[in-house]
């Protein structure tokens, strides 16, 4: 069969382009270390909320030293739309630690002007740390399309002088 240059060149190149890729991905995850984030444990969607031994029972910011504190939020689309708690308060300078769950769907959690953005799945812990330096108002948002209340998934963490 006989294959015309131009067509033969396009074939080599996708072959090239599809191996460098294969290689980038070899040496990020391998060479590098890089690898996707494992959820931080699992918990029992159906009873997250209502376990009296589940942090998310009663949601909410704690201190845990000066300066550090463990924030636990509980994402949810019943009985409504919203994240539990919605509002936050840290002095500047503060670390927090955010344990994001879902009680129901797949829901997002990013933090506007961090660069914190990951998923929330029911049944898993999504954990990451961030230093609030400045003080301000950080609005939070659902990032996953999860119903008809979606648009109004949102809080703020006040960050005080």
């Amino acid at each position: 069969m006989h294959i015309d240059a131009y067509e033969r060149n396009w074939m080599i190149f996708g072959i090239v382009m599809l191996a460098l890729f294969a290689a980038a991905v070899s040496v990020a995850a391998f060479g590098m270390g890089i690898q996707v984030p494992a959820p931080e444990q699992r918990v029992d969607p159906r009873t997250v909320a209502t376990d009296p031994n589940s942090p998310w029972s009663n949601p909410g910011l704690r201190e845990i030293a000066p300066g550090k504190y463990d924030a636990y939020i509980l994402a949810r689309a019943i009985p409504k739309w919203e994240y539990l708690p919605n509002e936050m308060t840290v002095p500047a300078g503060s670390t927090v630690s955010f344990y994001v769950t879902s009680a129901d769907v797949q829901h997002g959690f990013k933090i506007q002007d961090t660069n914190a953005n990951f998923m929330v799945l029911p049944g898993q812990v999504s954990k990451l740390t961030i230093t609030f330096d400045k003080p301000g108002t950080y609005n939070f948002i659902c990032t996953e399309y999860c119903g008809s209340g979606h648009g109004v998934m949102y809080g703020a963490i006040i960050v005080t002088p």
